[in-house]
């Protein structure tokens, strides 16, 4: 699913990732952990496109993602890639299932169709009654499994998924780690998870430690 070669990233003179190789297959959940400042993240966003390594390789599905420029890369992340972030950058003024559809209506699924998976969706995530909610109107674990419903409706090869309870109570921090367990079970889902969680890297497949922009 992923296959990552060489990865190198560097900030003017600061060296953020340091010839990285990384692979996983599909559905499979791995946990990249790391203290603050190893390069998770930009890990993370390498490989879901966010941004460019300075130098490697890096198929994602079959596709050298590397060498999609522009709209073929944007339509690329669109499709075939979902996000969750700690902060869930939810649209304020959209209810829960309008913000669900919008990955699917930018992505040129029809308003019908798109709410019809975006109501789907809500269901699967336990949200079903709370479809025409304003992110106002809804906790942080619900506004989180928003979230994870939206990165889904586009049927996305990857989830990747920052920190995705970072700001969460010990409870709905459980709920959202089962969850995301369950959306691998039922839809055969490959996840990478940038976590400091401990409890939640155990749940995973496997965990990966990054220090200093070097596997440790």
């Amino acid at each position: 699913m992923i296959q990552a070669t060489q990865l190198r990233k560097s900030f003017g003179t600061l060296e953020v990732l340091k010839g990285i190789d990384f692979s996983m297959e599909k559905a499979e959940v791995v946990a990249i952990m790391g203290a603050s400042g190893a390069g998770k993240s930009t890990l993370l966003q390498i490989l879901g496109t966010l941004l460019t390594p300075d130098s490697g390789s890096l198929l994602i599905d079959g596709t050298d993602v590397l060498a999609l420029k522009g709209n073929a890369l944007s339509a690329f992340r669109n499709q075939r890639i979902g996000f969750v972030f700690q902060a869930h950058h939810l649209l304020p003024e959209f209810t829960a299932r309008e913000n669900v559809m919008m990955p699917a209506l930018i992505g040129g699924t029809g308003i019908s169709q798109a709410r019809k998976k975006a109501d789907e969706l809500l269901e699967a995530v336990g949200l079903a009654q709370r479809a025409t909610h304003k992110p106002s109107e809804l906790s942080g674990g619900e506004q989180q499994r928003v979230a994870i419903a939206r990165a889904l409706i586009n049927t996305p090869a990857i989830l990747f998924a920052d920190e995705p309870t970072g700001n969460l109570d010990t409870r709905t921090k459980d709920e959202i780690h089962q969850l995301l367990l369950d959306i691998r079970r039922d839809r055969g889902q490959s996840v990478v998870i940038v976590t400091h969680d401990n409890d939640l890297a155990r749940l995973c497949d496997r965990s990966c430690f990054l220090q200093d922009g070097a596997w440790k």
